[in-house]
């Protein structure tokens, strides 16, 4: 009887766990496939590379859980006596930073338009679909033993570290996301409406879309609307005006249209 693969013996393990979420199967997935192979037989498993492993997680967040899933898999294989060594114990995973004391701050909702909350979720599915192509960098940067002097190694998991910041708080936005979608008549603008606005001043017509903080574009035209043009212009008719400070001066400007 041939030996069980790594690649078989981490299906039985996902399988194992019902419904497997998707951090363990990619954790675990970074490690078979790209630390070491699927084919490879259970008894190629060794300390050293164990340790090597767990050391290019680095000590972010993301590392550590990385790390604990990596300790649970292992685990569970000697438990059904997969591998003799206890290979678990070589995950040493590092500790995190003590939390501060103190309830957590309860964050405020984030107000936004259907298509700012998708447009989040399209760039959060983005950034987790890179994350098995930075641990395979951190691998292939890895395998060069020196960590202490290992340029491309500390460039790797910087990405990574810069990646899992922004994934965290794309997922705290979306948590606290309360869509907008009644723009109410269009007498008024709201968030989601397209207004027209002339600069009395200048006598030149531009053109806004007012959205949530969070989806602020400028280039395209869309302003927020705890901006100081966004806020003077919500709820007004076509036909006002309004006056703004900005840094600039004072802007007078008039509706001309909503949309």
């Amino acid at each position: 009887m041939s030996e069980t693969t790594l690649g078989e013996a981490a299906e039985r393990y996902l399988s194992s766990l019902g419904v497997a979420s998707e951090r363990a199967r990619a954790s675990i997935d970074a490690f078979v496939r790209r630390w070491f192979k699927p084919e490879a037989p259970l008894s190629d498993l060794n300390p050293r590379d164990i340790e090597r492993y767990v050391e290019s997680l680095g000590s972010s967040e993301e590392g550590r859980r990385q790390a604990e899933e990596l300790r649970n898999f292992l685990s569970q294989l000697r438990r059904w006596k997969l591998i003799d060594q206890n290979l678990a114990q070589h995950v040493r995973v590092p500790r995190s930073r003590p939390a501060r004391q103190g309830p957590a701050p309860d964050l405020p909702p984030i107000e936004m338009t259907a298509e700012g909350y998708a447009a989040l979720q399209q760039e959060l599915e983005s950034l987790k679909a890179q994350r098995p192509l930075i641990a395979d960098e951190i691998r292939r940067a890895a395998l060069d033993k020196d960590f202490r002097e290992n340029a491309p190694l500390q460039a790797a998991r910087e990405k990574l570290s810069h990646l899992e910041t922004r994934i965290r708080e794309l997922e705290s936005m979306l948590r606290r996301a309360v869509i907008i979608s009644d723009r109410g008549d269009g007498q008024r603008v709201q968030l989601g409406s397209t207004v027209e606005v002339r600069n009395l001043a200048t006598d030149q017509v531009l053109r806004y879309t007012i959205v949530g903080p969070a989806e602020a574009d400028s280039k395209a035209g869309k302003i927020s609307s705890a901006s100081p043009v966004g806020r003077a212009l919500l709820d007004r008719r076509e036909g006002e005006e309004v006056e703004v400070e900005v840094p600039a001066g004072r802007l007078r400007l008039r509706v001309e249209r909503i949309e």
